[in-house]
């Protein structure tokens, strides 16, 4: 039986990964730091390993018998101390050398769609600077680059859920989203078919604008967006950068800077997102009911 470590494991799509991991028959290896914890959040694996991805003496022992590596480790919102250079680049680097000193065979990372016209963004410059590093040291890697997660496209639904979604600019950029069950899938694969190198999305491409009419429709609300000028966007950008903290404005940096373009990925998987915001509806009406 192969072996798989998952990194990121208590993540959106790293428990997707070790689930679809299992399923396909591997020994799944989950890289947490609390197990306990990570049983009480509902993750399942064959076998949990905790550790310290900042620290490298808490790691030894990861890499044993170790056929693939998948990362989906990285952090939106700065906690803890850390900063986007200490977990989306360094921790990455550091399970990358254990696994090049341990002879682990193929290294796969999730990092983002467009990573080239993001770089003035502090979160993909650390994981775009761990994807140069990787993409030069001596092992079989693979770079997913997904186009967005359905769980970041729920602040449409929030914002319907409010009465109204504001957005920047007329809408009109475009976006396919993708499950993370669909994105488990599309990685395994992606890194079975040994492609060095993939764009992801979901099966359905959207407007800005069409996911707001989506989200109120879920709702069975009247949609209300507000338009706000772009250049509204880049000015409290700017402002934000210059005034706050990067663990303040770096998800908001993201956000803002990947929703001036169009993020559109090779089409994978079967899950809508209409079905998902009909799930969340329906979950909500379990909670209050």
């Amino acid at each position: 039986m192969k072996t798989v470590v998952i990194a990121g494991a208590t993540g959106y799509l790293g428990s997707y990964l070790t689930s679809y991991y299992q399923r396909e028959g591997w020994c799944v290896r989950a890289l947490v730091r609390n197990e306990q914890v990570a049983r009480t959040k509902g993750l399942e694996a064959s076998e949990f390993f905790e550790g310290e991805v900042t620290q490298p003496n808490s790691l030894i022992g990861l890499m044993d018998d170790v056929d693939l590596v998948v990362s989906a480790l990285g952090i939106t919102r700065q906690k803890d101390g850390l900063s986007y250079n200490d977990v989306d680049f360094r921790a990455n680097k550091n399970l990358l050398d254990l696994a090049i000193e341990n002879s682990v065979p193929h290294f796969a990372y999730v990092h983002v769609l467009n990573a080239s016209k993001l770089l003035n963004v502090k979160l993909v410059r650390a994981k775009q600077h761990f994807v140069e590093v990787l993409q030069s040291a001596p092992i079989k890697s693979t770079v997913i680059s997904p186009s967005g997660y359905f769980s970041d496209i729920e602040e449409f639904w929030d914002m319907a859920k409010s009465g109204r979604v504001y957005m920047f600019g007329s809408g009109d950029f475009r976006i396919n989203p993708i499950h993370g069950a669909d994105l488990a899938a599309a990685c395994f694969e992606i890194i079975e078919e040994g492609q060095v190198y993939a764009e992801v999305g979901g099966p359905v491409k959207y407007t800005h604008n069409e996911l707001a009419e989506i989200a109120f429709k879920s709702l069975s609300k009247k949609t209300k967006i507000t338009h706000l000028p772009n250049w509204v966007s880049v000015t409290l950008q700017r402002a934000l950068e210059t005034f706050t903290s990067v663990k303040t404005y770096g998800p908001i940096q993201f956000f803002l800077s990947a929703m001036r373009m169009d993020m559109i990925g090779k089409c994978y998987g079967k899950i809508r997102l209409e079905d998902h915001f009909a799930q969340l509806v329906q979950k909500e009406k379990q909670n209050t009911g």
